[in-house]
């Protein structure tokens, strides 16, 4: 028999509707709501396609083998590994793997870390959490200039526009290098659903866990006419953003961030969350309705 203290952790959230847009691990973060007593109400609000033209990836593969790259920023798991999958169809290994010997490869937190271990590589350097693009020009910052140096990015489903212009002004030779991009779903049925339980306040708790989800729901509630109800209803619930990247594009929108996890991962923000719910919800009422 679980004792009371576990029992009262995992139904923290007793029972709330939470929603949450993620799309590759949908069905995790549906468990890991429900493992914490909520009732998960998880609609993709974006869907990973390969770029139809990978050109780009090519010719990066080329100047790699053949010619100079100081510097690659790897800024995803996942698109490292689609990366070299890709490089590897058209390079043998050993002269991908003796370039980036001569190569500074820069990981953005742990997941690239992990994509190149599976490759036995290591990086040169590793941004710290939060891992945002201020922290790898920082991590950079204190590494070394990169004026003069060639430098090419790993893009992740859309460009990092403060990221590439931080390089250029700093004097890198700034390519990009796109290797998926984001989407949004073909049937925006479900997507539209969950925003109409949203609008109409039936929805206590959204998690956002992907910048990109915000771009796209926002790109549904222009198109509706309805982002403005939308963001009426934000004001009363619990928004939880999985960290700075995320929360970046939800100030943009004039979301409220009502809670960041601490440290940036999809488990740690649900059971915060979970946490935190009731008493972030009690303090949103009270603000909105002081006398009652």
């Amino acid at each position: 028999m679980a004792s009371p203290d576990r029992q009262i952790t995992k139904l923290h959230f007793q029972g709330l509707t939470v929603a949450s847009f993620e799309s590759r691990m949908a069905a995790e973060i549906a468990r890991l709501i429900e493992r914490h007593g909520g009732k998960p109400l998880v609609t993709p609000a974006l869907r990973e396609i390969p770029l139809d033209d990978n050109s780009a990836a090519l010719k990066f593969g080329d100047r790699l083998t053949t010619e100079r790259v100081d510097m690659l920023i790897l800024l995803t798991g996942v698109g490292t590994t689609a990366l070299f999958d890709l490089l590897k169809t058209r390079n043998p290994w050993p002269s991908i793997v003796a370039a980036l010997k001569q190569t500074v490869i820069v990981a953005r937190g742990p997941k690239p870390v992990s994509a190149l271990k599976s490759l036995g590589l290591q990086p040169t350097l590793t941004v710290p959490e939060p891992n945002t693009w201020i922290d790898l020009i920082s991590t950079l910052d204190e590494y070394r200039p990169v004026k003069g140096l060639r430098v090419a990015v790993q893009e992740y489903g859309t460009s990092n526009h403060d990221l590439l212009e931080a390089l250029k002004q700093r004097g890198a030779e700034v390519f990009q290098v796109p290797i998926y991009r984001w989407t949004l779903p073909e049937d925006l049925g479900p997507l539209r659903q969950v925003l109409d339980e949203i609008i109409a306040e039936n929805v206590p708790a959204l998690l956002i866990t992907n910048a990109a989800q915000v771009d796209h729901v926002m790109q549904v509630l222009e198109k509706d006419g309805k982002a403005e109800p939308f963001r009426a209803a934000l004001k009363k619930m619990v928004i939880a953003s999985i960290g700075p990247t995320a929360s970046e594009r939800l100030r943009h929108y004039e979301w409220p961030i009502d809670l960041e996890p601490s440290h940036p991962k999809m488990g740690v923000l649900v059971k915060e969350c979970a946490e935190q719910v009731q008493t972030l919800l009690n303090t949103k009422r009270c603000a909105m309705y002081p006398k009652l």
